[in-house]
């Protein structure tokens, strides 16, 4: 099984065009393929001030705050409008919108997540205890808090694991009472279709 450990505190930094915050990414697949051509991509992003989210048509989003006060997306034709104001719940719109966001305080720290919508459809939750997490050729597991074992691989909160084009299974196990686990799965449009 080929997979990739990342930590957050160790991602580099992107500054917005905008100005209005930073990205770590954590991953973009296929590797190299640049904001207009990937299948499917993870990051964290830093909020810290108002302004625009990029557009990007064609691709479905799933956003989640981590930390702060969060913020408030909505666009002009009134289709979205989310206070986007509780930790750790997803928020699922169509990317190809044109969104607008206001801080709900101060600086925002959220979980983005970035799918091909002809190819690829993702599913995010948080995970509270054990859970046998089904197989996917593409994911991304991220300890939110508490310590997880994934399989074989041990995980602090800020720690994780992701994988790109073998089917993998997980069981993710936690003895921390207040633990949470983000689990990202991506399934293949043409698997999911008569669903």
């Amino acid at each position: 099984m080929a997979f990739h450990r990342f930590d957050i505190a160790s991602l580099a930094a992107t500054p917005w065009k905008n100005g209005g915050g930073v990205t770590r990414e954590i991953v973009c697949s296929p590797a190299g393929a640049g904001m207009d051509r990937f299948d499917w991509r993870v990051s964290i992003a830093t909020i810290d001030r108002p302004g625009p989210f990029s557009a990007f048509d064609g691709v479905d989003r799933v956003i989640m705050l981590l930390d702060g006060a969060g913020v408030r997306l909505h666009s002009q034709d009134h289709r979205i409008d989310h206070r986007l104001d509780v930790p750790h719940t997803p928020f699922a719109f169509d990317g190809g919108v044109p969104i607008n966001c206001e801080l709900l305080g101060g600086t925002s720290t959220d979980f983005n997540v970035m799918s091909r919508r002809s190819r690829l459809r993702a599913d995010v939750r948080v995970l509270h205890e054990r859970s046998d997490i089904a197989p996917a050729a593409h994911g991304l597991l991220l300890a939110l808090r508490g310590r997880w074992q994934l399989n074989d691989l041990d995980c602090a909160a800020g720690s994780g694991v992701w994988w790109d084009g073998e089917p993998t299974e997980w069981q993710a196990v936690s003895n921390d009472a207040d633990a949470a686990l983000v689990a990202v799965r991506f399934e293949s449009v043409t698997t999911t279709s008569g669903s």
